[in-house]
């Protein structure tokens, strides 16, 4: 028969070997320097209608567009995975009608234009693999300078409230909107 303070003794010392061993095994946990951020355009209930989610890179003294980014080439807009936007309605985007559903989100910009692009592939890293066929729309819209420099991607809809509103995504010295109507 065993003794109840032997196994006690036995049962600590496994424990707290367990807890240093952990311990020793935690690493330092650093911020993303692309931190996610979503938004939101919700309607007079305050019920969402639309969603953005995305990586938010920071400007951090580079050249965004025309070299980090470059013109004429698609580009996730954003960091990391690619940007997806959520409709819970169908909508008119940007003069097109797209579907209730979930897209990926992205872009080629352009000195003077954007085409913002809606795609049906999902849950993808970057626009390493992006399909022209499975876009779903692409509206052309213009690109406008910003009063001052937006340090992070920022993307917000504007109209809060209405069944009208406008996707911003604004960065560095650069800001585009589309339109958005929400068929409800």
């Amino acid at each position: 028969m065993k003794k109840p303070g032997i196994i006690l003794a036995v049962t600590l010392f496994v424990f707290s070997g367990s807890k240093v061993a952990a311990q020793e095994s935690v690493k330092e946990i650093k911020p993303d320097k692309s931190p996610v951020d979503i938004s939101y355009h919700r309607g007079e209930d305050k019920q969402p209608l639309a969603k953005v989610q995305y990586a938010r890179p920071s400007k951090d003294g580079r050249t965004i567009f025309g070299d980090l980014v470059p013109f004429g080439e698609v580009w996730r807009t954003g960091a990391n995975e690619a940007t997806e936007i959520l409709f819970y309605t169908d909508v008119s985007f940007g003069g097109k009608e797209v579907a209730q559903g979930r897209y990926s989100l992205a872009t080629i910009p352009g000195e003077d234009n954007w085409t913002v692009i809606l795609n049906s592939a999902l849950d993808q890293w970057g626009a390493y693999t992006y399909d022209e066929g499975k876009d779903v729309a692409r509206v052309e819209v213009p690109a406008q300078k910003t009063a001052g420099t937006v340090e992070m991607l920022t993307m917000y809809f504007e109209g809060e409230g209405t069944s009208q509103g406008t996707l911003v995504i604004a960065w560095d010295d650069t800001v585009v909107k589309v339109p958005v109507e929400f068929n409800l």
